[in-house]
């Protein structure tokens, strides 16, 4: 089903500051460390005369001059700009608190965004001229946030691997275990795609995090999350897949490393998959108790990383049953590139349609701004494959938005996505058959409306 466009709301926070016009633009490096959102916020409502070099240390500066320059926690965010008049500021298209000077055209404001676990956008008018601004401001809401009293569990280091299915390519993964795993009891597990995206705690996609919320409030199950990062062919000149990967990287003007990640991820067959479970999880397996259920494994990623998070489970629907997918290029990337595979990601809604059915559960992510001439549309090639999901009855969720190519969207609502994707787990079953929602069955199919010309 698609999300409602919720309503947004925002209240004001003002805070005054005296104008220090004898600052200098210093480096970063001069003027302190970076401060948070909630920093930035107190030392504007304290009228602290650092706030200007505070503001210049925590954004860069084609940020600044871009009008680009935000940050936030929770319902708190901080915005500022450089303009050499008065700006405006916008935030999901309705006028924002006012912004003040910290300095010679160098202006701030703070505000309270009330909606969390979505995704938001801003804007300044300058001039009478938009200017600067984003359509991806996350706002995670508390589970998106350490918690007091909840037990966090341990990321191993990274760990090396040399594969035999791609000749040779070295990649890395890591291992997360929450701390409510015990050897005894075989754990649920999960995926990422371009791990290393997702393991720090204060980034972007905060799903550590998460995860240790909401397994200590009992909405998922106790995972095992491995974190793998695309490979690298460099070392193995003269194989297989280093000829077909150097090929592909010459055609079209893509690094080796980049190349090599499209060959993993946007390859419409089975290699992939036999690879994380002929290789990647029987190291895991070899040092966890891990279920070997696909009623109790999920796989996700972005971009590319999400058609191959949906292709390893359509491809081995007997290993992952549980997919997210933000942002993914169900487009032509790998079409006919290699020979003995005949599809490509554009085709999968046509196999949604007219395959044998797959007992899967997909959360699909995307925004109508997330655009790529080059190889094609990529919402409506989402939008495709949902109305084919709908068509079939697939137990699946399309998440709709205004955003780009970026993690934004799928971020803030990871909470959300990860209670839909393990709603109703019971560890004492090993298969369930995923039936499309009640609810979702009584909408009417997707439609498609011009909204740029």
């Amino acid at each position: 089903m698609i999300s409602p466009k919720s309503s947004w709301l925002f209240t004001v926070t003002v805070a005054v500051l005296i104008p220090l016009s004898s600052a200098q633009q210093t480096s970063p490096a001069s003027m302190g460390e970076k401060k948070s959102a909630l920093e930035l916020i107190a030392l504007a409502g304290a009228n602290s005369a650092d706030l200007r070099n505070a503001i210049n240390a925590s954004f860069e500066a084609k940020q600044l001059a871009g009008g680009t320059a935000w940050t936030g926690h929770g319902h708190d965010f901080f915005f500022a700009t450089e303009a050499s008049g008065t700006p405006q500021l916008f935030i999901d298209g309705r006028r924002g608190p006012d912004m003040h000077l910290a300095g010679p055209d160098l202006w701030y404001a703070a505000a309270r965004i009330e909606a969390l676990g979505h995704p938001h956008s801003f804007f300044y008018m300058v001039n009478n001229a938009k200017f600067g601004g984003s359509l991806d401001v996350p706002a995670f809401g508390p589970e998106s946030y350490q918690q007091p009293g909840v037990p966090s569990g341990r990321l191993s280091e990274k760990i090396a691997h040399t594969s035999k299915i791609y000749d040779g390519m070295k990649s890395e993964y890591w291992i997360y275990v929450p701390a409510q795993y015990k050897a005894e009891t075989p754990a649920a597990l999960m995926v990422f795609q371009d791990g290393g995206g997702y393991i720090h705690r204060d980034g972007n996609n905060p799903v550590l995090n998460v995860i240790d919320n909401l397994i200590a409030e009992k909405k998922i199950p106790v995972l095992i999350c491995v974190f793998i990062d695309p490979g690298d062919i460099t070392d193995s000149p003269g194989t297989p897949t280093y000829n077909f990967v150097k090929n592909y990287s010459g055609k079209w003007l893509r690094s080796l490393k980049d190349s090599m990640r499209s060959t993993l991820y946007d390859t419409v067959s089975d290699r992939y998959g036999r690879y994380l479970r002929d290789e990647i999880l029987a190291e895991v397996a070899a040092k966890y108790n891990i279920r070997k259920d696909a009623y109790s494994r999920a796989i996700t990623g972005l971009s590319s990383g999400g058609i191959c998070s949906f292709n390893a489970a359509w491809q081995m629907p007997d290993q992952f049953s549980r997919v997210i997918s933000w942002i993914g290029s169900f487009e032509s990337i790998q079409w006919k590139e290699d020979p003995a595979v005949a599809d490509g990601g554009q085709d999968y809604p046509e196999k949604v349609l007219h395959e044998a059915k797959r007992n899967v559960r997909v959360w699909l992510q995307d925004g109508s701004n997330d655009l790529d001439v080059r190889y094609g549309n990529w919402p409506l090639a989402n939008l495709r494959l949902a109305t084919a999901l709908k068509f079939r009855e697939y137990d699946f969720h399309l998440s709709f938005g205004e955003g780009t190519h970026n993690t934004a969207h799928g971020a803030s609502e990871f909470p959300e996505e990860m209670i839909w994707l393990w709603r109703d787990y019971d560890p004492g079953k090993t298969s369930q058959n995923y039936e499309i929602d009640i609810a979702e069955k009584s909408k009417p199919t997707f439609r498609v409306a011009i909204v740029n010309r």
